[in-house]
């Protein structure tokens, strides 16, 4: 939905394609609509839920053949179940896949920070999910003054194309996450790997684009695999 976090996800299924010709790549239909209302605005009740649009351009991607539906959008997510509901087609839950990644990376009983919107926070989009294979994660979250003064500004500043700025107050709150005890940081929300990553954060991360991307790729494959019997 935010269209530099839909090129940085395209670019991030490209790489992860094991392939030495076009034909080999994963085939995508992109619907990259910048116009559907805002999820964090929505969540606080201050705006329109973007469910309705949702809908309008999911159905538009099954319509022109797709088999998977992916939202490189956390705070979407929260519109996730009617969302598929309504399209009828698989769909693959970010914040599973990165669960899935961080469980790894930290043992089933690690010390997780979180970087995501308020609405992405304040649901519980990540801390009340069902945790894979009965993992008790620890989560570590920004304070409510680091969410107003660093999180939500680096977000924004992401979006409005000013990457500098977005480094620099998000690279900030990572390391505050980093000195309270976190053994490695979840992007949970899509602007954000686009400024910060393994390079300059003060401990690992787990990039939640990333981690739905290699999945897609993993289920094309599959697919293919299965349809060539």
């Amino acid at each position: 939905m935010g269209p530099l976090a839909t090129i940085d996800f395209l670019r991030k299924v490209l790489e992860a394609t094991p392939a030495k010709t076009d034909q080999e790549h994963v085939p995508v239909l992109s619907s990259s609509i910048p116009q559907i209302p805002d999820r964090t605005t929505a969540f606080r009740g201050e705006g329109e839920s973007p469910l309705p649009a949702m809908i309008e351009n999911g159905k538009r991607l099954v319509d022109a053949g797709a088999g998977l539906i992916v939202m490189p959008c956390n705070t979407a997510h929260l519109w996730y179940e009617p969302l598929q509901t309504a399209l009828g087609v698989p769909m693959l839950h970010l914040v599973d896949a990165a669960l899935e990644d961080a469980i790894v990376l930290v043992g089933a009983n690690g010390r997780l920070g979180l970087l995501a919107t308020d609405g992405s926070i304040a649901s519980g989009l990540y801390v009340n999910r069902r945790q894979p294979g009965g993992a008790s994660i620890q989560w570590l979250l920004p304070t409510a003054r680091e969410m107003i003064e660093l999180v939500m500004p680096g977000i924004e500043a992401v979006k409005a194309g000013n990457e500098a700025r977005g480094r620099e107050l998000l690279s900030q709150a990572a390391a505050a996450l980093g000195k309270r005890g976190a053994e490695a940081i979840v992007l949970g929300c899509t602007e954000i790997p686009v400024v910060l990553g393994s390079a300059n954060a003060p401990v690992p991360v787990i990039d939640a684009s990333d981690s739905l991307a290699r999945r897609c790729v993993a289920w094309c494959q599959a697919e293919r695999a299965r349809t060539a019997h």
